[in-house]
């Protein structure tokens, strides 16, 4: 995990010219440098945001390797390891999910397998005005699970207190800390019972944040339905349509998440 981030740090202090090979505003694109906005501001909102990410496929690991930036000389080595075992992780986590919502834990294995694995490669440089500043907006990640690694603090999640919402900071924890989010795909297979965690990233003004977000789903076709057992028409009805990972892709093209629009809104099936 050190390795991996330093890795990070690496590439993002390689000159523009060499990240800029890899810029494109596509998100369907397997591999991609950019930033958040196409001009770094939502104006409607008048709030700031400061990122720049590189964000490419991972599983299975010989397939998408060769793609990945070639600069840093140690990147493609690092990171693959932590690609490999993080799928790893990401596969016995579901299970013990999946076994909790009383499926067996072997449910999802044959489709989170040979299943989807994006990586979102970030950095939040320092910011003179972090009160009026955000690294990312709010939002919910379209993913079964994404499994987090950080640098330091800076993540936040929205904690519903009574009739309101609050903003909590996920400290940093020990050294080597995974955080591991519910998405958007987990709360349709459990039919609501699990709830897509909304989360936004804080920035502060001394140094650089990175952080490495490993993004596991079905393949990229493969559509996430309730599970048939967890449906009851009588108390609890199915409360969402299927939907695919590409599915989000063409939702995320057509759509911007910085103005408040919502990928799992448009999955809940309104009484």
């Amino acid at each position: 995990m050190e390795g991996t981030l330093t890795s990070v740090s690496d590439f993002f202090d390689l000159p523009a010219g060499e990240k800029n090979k890899f810029m494109s505003r596509d998100v369907h694109k397997p591999v991609r440098y950019s930033t958040s906005l196409p001009d770094g501001v939502d104006n409607s909102a008048g709030v700031q945001f400061r990122r720049f990410f590189l964000k490419h496929y991972a599983h299975p690991l010989d397939k998408w390797v060769g793609s990945w930036p070639a600069k840093p000389p140690h990147y493609r080595e690092q990171m693959g390891r932590y690609c490999v075992e993080v799928q790893k992780v990401a596969i016995e986590v579901m299970g013990a999910i999946t076994e909790s919502l009383g499926l067996s834990p072997t449910y999802l294995s044959k489709k989170m397998e040979p299943g989807t694995q994006v990586m979102a490669v970030n950095s939040y440089p320092p910011c003179p005005h972090p009160d009026m500043t955000l690294g990312l907006p709010p939002h919910t990640d379209y993913s079964c699970i994404t499994i987090l690694l950080q640098s330091c603090s800076g993540l936040q999640v929205m904690v519903p207190e009574g009739d309101n919402n609050t903003w909590k900071l996920v400290p940093e924890g020990v050294q080597g800390t995974l955080q591991v989010h519910v998405g958007d795909h987990l709360e349709v297979l459990s039919n609501g019972l699990y709830k897509s965690v909304i989360h936004r990233v804080t920035l502060n003004s001394q140094r650089t944040r990175f952080s490495l977000a490993s993004l596991h789903s079905l393949a990229i076709d493969e559509k996430m339905e309730c599970a048939e057992e967890l449906v009851d028409e009588q108390l609890r009805p199915r409360g969402y349509k299927g939907s695919s990972f590409r599915d989000f892709l063409n939702f995320l093209s057509a759509n911007d998440i910085a103005k408040g629009q919502s990928f799992i809104e448009t999955l809940k099936i309104k009484e």
